[in-house]
Order: structure tokens, then sequence, then C-alpha cells
């Protein structure tokens, strides 16, 4: 089982002290790094003055991560494409894998709040389903069209590159038919630099609920991240991405294969310790993503939600926190593997107003306490095997 960190900082307050979220952000990084973890994901949000989500450009901080770390790998949990300029976000990729030397994970949305799209990029708007959808599918089509060829062209139903008509003329620049129409001296096909370090490009990844995402997903050889869902209910998500992935791939993709499942997690010496420490502070999390998201998403396969059901700790620790004593966590992570065959786990541990020091505490313990019974250590340090 591989281990990473699901790295969405916030904090009521903590704009006006950005520099120090960064510097936190970074010795997180650093700490993970140094002791095997395999990934560490940013998200993106904005205009959240709230303090929910205090990351509004992934790749920026995923830059700095890589100049201070050495092995990990940087991803985006996610990148909303559709608030991007397609070519834009294929060159800034590109470029962070390059820094990185081949460290990133690519990881894709849709979006999911209003008042992002309506200020970033109104045909994003998350009200109108169908658009929002396209959008998504013809930017990834541009993307994987950038990184995979010299030179490419795209003409769609919301971008066309490049347009018609674009003349070029420099002597430092031989006119050639790879990327010009020669008999009208019009460019035809353009090329982004740099082009991605790994080839044909970084592994892509999408933030994936609906069962038609998750099928679109398998179907295009995305690998999928959940988050909210009970085991019970989790393992019907598996399985439909097991179904589409082996239907796409001609053989039998095993149960688990190319899934991430993002767990909050807070550890302590008790379990009461870990409730007092970090109940308050992971609530938050829950009432800010449940005003939208109702409380559906955690329910068992034939659960309905209870009339005035209460988000609450007692209602929630059972579902899906990974919270209390090392023993009772990796209990919890066994069932994990168990059931869904679990290969890579995201800890949430950033928890929204939980001081840094209470979390750099939990995420020790965790490397210390929990990683080793699924890992093998060596000279101190954990790393991380396959199995």
């Amino acid at each position: 089982m591989k281990f990473g960190i699901f790295a969405n900082l916030s904090g009521q307050g903590r704009h006006e002290e950005y520099h120090k979220v960064l510097d936190e952000a970074r010795e997180q990084a650093i700490y993970c790094d140094e002791n095997g973890y395999d990934s560490i994901w940013y998200t993106e949000h904005h205009f959240g003055h709230e303090g929910n989500e205090l990351i509004s450009n992934p790749l920026m901080i995923g830059a700095d991560i890589a100049a201070h770390t050495k092995r990990i790998r940087i991803g985006q949990a996610a990148n909303v494409i559709t608030f991007w300029h397609p070519l834009r976000l294929a060159e800034d990729i590109a470029m962070l894998d390059q820094l990185s030397k081949g460290r990133v994970e690519v990881g894709l949305a849709r979006g999911l709040y209003g008042r992002e799209a309506a200020n970033l990029n109104s045909q994003a708007d998350p009200k109108n389903q169908a658009q929002n959808r396209a959008l998504f599918e013809e930017t990834l089509e541009i993307l994987k069209k950038a990184w995979s060829n010299r030179y490419f062209s795209h003409k769609g139903e919301f971008y066309e590159f490049p347009p018609e008509g674009l003349g070029w003329n420099h002597p430092m620049s031989p006119p050639s038919s790879d990327f010009m129409d020669m008999e009208k001296g019009e460019i035809n096909k353009i090329s982004i630099m740099p082009g991605t370090y790994q080839k044909p490009f970084p592994p892509l990844w999408q933030t994936i609920d609906s069962p038609r995402s998750i099928e679109i997903a398998a179907q295009n050889n995305i690998k999928g991240i959940f988050w909210m869902p009970t085991v019970k209910e989790l393992k019907g998500r598996f399985k439909l991405y097991q179904e589409k992935a082996s239907e796409a791939r001609g053989y039998e993709v095993p149960l688990g294969e190319d899934i991430a499942l993002v767990r909050d997690v807070y550890v302590a010496e008790t379990m009461e310790q870990a409730r007092q420490d970090a109940a308050e502070a992971v609530l938050n999390n829950y009432r800010w993503i449940c005003h939208w998201r109702g409380l559906g998403n955690l329910m068992d396969p034939g659960e309905e939600v209870k009339p005035g059901q209460e988000l609450n700790y007692d209602f929630l620790h059972p579902r899906n926190l990974l919270f209390g004593t090392p023993e009772y966590i990796t209990e919890k992570i066994q069932e994990l593997k168990e059931e869904l065959n679990l290969q890579n786990l995201l800890l949430w541990v950033n928890h929204n107003g939980l001081p840094h020091e209470k979390m750099m505490k939990s995420l020790k313990l965790f490397t210390e306490e929990v990683m080793p019974k699924f890992a093998g250590t060596t000279g101190g340090k954990v790393h991380v095997t396959n199995s």
C-alpha cells in the first residue's frame, strides 16, 4: 500500500499570515518526503475569504514543494481544468513536470462552486452540467494533444488552435509543412514549450463521485480519487470502476487498481484525545462541503438520511473517519485493504482549524506506529512498499 497526503490547507483568518501557511506546508512536505510517503496533493479553490480552502494554484505551490523535496510525487487534487485556458494549463503542468524531474501526478476536476465559475469562466457554471461536462472533456482532449504531439491542432465547440488566417514569417523560423499550410503561408499547427518530462504525459487522476463520472474516468484510462463514502458504498463504486476499466483495457483489472481513497486522519494516544483535539476541526470541513452535497454521500447502500439528522462526530466517526489510536486506525486500514483491495490511501490531516503542531504530532504518530504495519522500515526511515 502507498500512503500520500491530501493537503487541503485551511483555517479562518490565515489569509493574514499566509506566509506561515506556506512555511507549514513546506515543513509537512519535507517531513513526508524524508519518511517514505509516496505523494502529496494540493487543492484548487478561489475567492474563499472564509478560510476553508487556501490554495488558489496547486501548480505554483507544487513548484515550491518540488524545490524543497527529492522523491515525493506532487499531485493536484485537483486542477479545476474548466477554469483554465487549456494551453496555459498544458504548459504549466509540463513546466512543473520538468522542474520536478517527472514527479507530477495530474489531478482533474470539473468544478463545484458557482462563485468560482462565475468569476473565472461562466461557461463552466455547474448549474449547466451538460455544458460544464462538455467543456471539461474538450479541455482534457486539448491537454492530451498538446503533451503527446510535437505539433498539434484543435477545433472544437469551445476552442480552436491555431485560429484560421494566422500568418507566420520569420527568418529564424523556416517555413515547414510540419506546422504550416505552405500555400497560404499560415500556421496550421502549434507546439507547446516545454513538453512534459514523463512521456507521453504524467499520470491522470480525477476526483470522481457519480456513476457517470466513474464510468467515463475508467473508460478513458483516468485514475480515480474518492473521498466521503462508507466502505460498503465504496465497494460498489470500486467495482464499477473495475468493470469499466476492464472493458476498456481488454483484460481483468484488479479491484482497487488505479484508485486512491482520501480519508480524514487524526492519530492520538487515546480515542478520546483524538476527539478532543480534532473533532471540531474535521467537522468544519464537512459543514462546508455538505452544505452543497448533503449527507447522502455518507450513507450505506439503501440507507436514507433520517429527518433532522445532524452532522456531528458521533454520526461521522464510524462511517469514514480514521480518528483514534494507532491500533484503531491500523484495524480500519486493514479493513480497507480486505474489502476494497485499497492500494493508495491519501491522508487528509490538515483539518480546518487544527493547529499545525497537533497536525504534525498526529502525522508523526501515523508514520511511526501505523505505516510500519503496511510497509517495511530501513535505517529509521519508512520506505513504502508496493504490496
